[in-house]
């Protein structure tokens, strides 16, 4: 994949007019606190003092990965197939918060590890029937992540709307996250490591041992890309290339949690002013989510002790985005509605 080159937001003279915009709406300076922050940037982002929210969209990755080999989940592989089929079926938290909040949800093949055969509300992209186990190997060939990258970009392509939130399936995937939060952070792995699908502490400890080996194999390593290649999966690679393609067109991109962050951590070192795009849905309880936020300056919407993926916190924070966009367009200023404005 051709790695698109970002733009800054940055425009002094629009974010002026936001200021300006937000400033004087009938509420005291500041009240609307992370909203008028948002409508800022979604204002920056599409280089409108009107922004708009239009067909947004959820698409959730799914891929299985050769870790698991490791006996580093408490859920055997074939729960990522079977939990695709009840994202199919409508039975999934993010089929019932994304029909809640009128979004669409695309659900992707990236590499499960099972064949579903053509199925109406499944995208087949997959690369492979997952990837190999990093613990003994690098989990893909350069070409097979940057096919997976591609494809990611390929279907955000295709989207209609200026909105796009990114979930994954995967078991096994909090480890690749864990790896690559580590790799590109610097971080020490046992601050990256955390419970996934809910690990016991023995468990926890088990599975940091075994990413601790890992990276001392693949220590060389080092360019984001070749540590994508090493340790992410298939879902990863394909939300980094959808997230660089969906900055590009700008877009308002949706982070959800631990795993959708690790792809964002490689776009930002690919790009870093992908970084201006991104509206952090939410603080994971996986550990070593708030790490990552830190990393990337990013400011969360909510926290609700939430660690389920999916992108179910891309539905359950895209009220606040139609909210902020609302009120920077819709919200009387002080001389429409007659309001007697600040003495000082």
């Amino acid at each position: 994949m051709l790695i698109p080159v970002i733009p800054s937001i940055h425009d002094p003279l629009l974010a002026d007019a936001l200021d300006a915009a937000i400033n004087n709406k009938t509420k005291p300076l500041g009240s609307l606190g992370l909203l008028e922050a948002l409508a800022k940037q979604i204002g920056l982002i599409q280089k409108s003092a009107q922004p708009s929210v239009k067909a947004p969209a959820i698409l959730v990755f799914a891929g299985d990965h050769g870790i698991t080999a490791e006996n580093v989940s408490p859920f055997p592989q074939s729960v990522t197939w079977q939990m695709v089929e009840n994202f199919l079926a409508e039975g999934a938290a993010i089929n019932v918060f994304a029909r809640q909040n009128a979004c669409a949800l695309h659900v992707v093949d990236a590499g499960v590890n099972h064949d579903f055969g053509p199925r109406a509300m499944l995208i087949d992209r997959k690369v492979a029937h997952g990837t190999r186990n990093f613990a003994r190997e690098p989990a893909m060939r350069a070409d097979q992540c940057a096919a997976a990258m591609q494809h990611g970009a390929e279907l955000v392509a295709g989207l209609q709307g200026n909105v796009v939130g990114f979930g994954e399936m995967g078991i096994g995937n909090t480890s690749a996250a864990a790896a690559l939060m580590h790799k590109l952070t610097g971080l020490p792995v046992a601050d990256c490591v955390g419970a996934g699908a809910g690990l016991s502490d023995a468990g926890v400890a088990h599975k940091r041992q075994v990413i601790e080996q890992a990276v001392r194999l693949h220590a060389a390593a080092r360019e984001p890309l070749e540590v994508l290649a090493a340790f992410g999966g298939f879902e990863i690679a394909m939300m980094a290339g959808a997230m660089l393609a969906a900055a590009e067109r700008r877009m308002v991109l949706l982070i959800d949690g631990f795993i959708v962050t690790s792809a964002l951590l490689v776009a930002a070192r690919l790009q870093p002013a992908i970084l201006d795009y991104c509206v952090f849905a939410h603080c994971s309880n996986e550990r070593g989510h708030r790490h990552m936020l830190e990393q990337l300056r990013g400011k969360p919407l909510l926290q609700l002790g939430m660690r389920l993926g999916e992108g179910s916190a891309c539905a359950l924070a895209l009220p606040l985005v139609h909210a902020a966009v609302n009120f920077l367009c819709e919200m009387a200023t002080f001389e429409s509605a007659q309001v007697s404005g600040r003495d000082k």
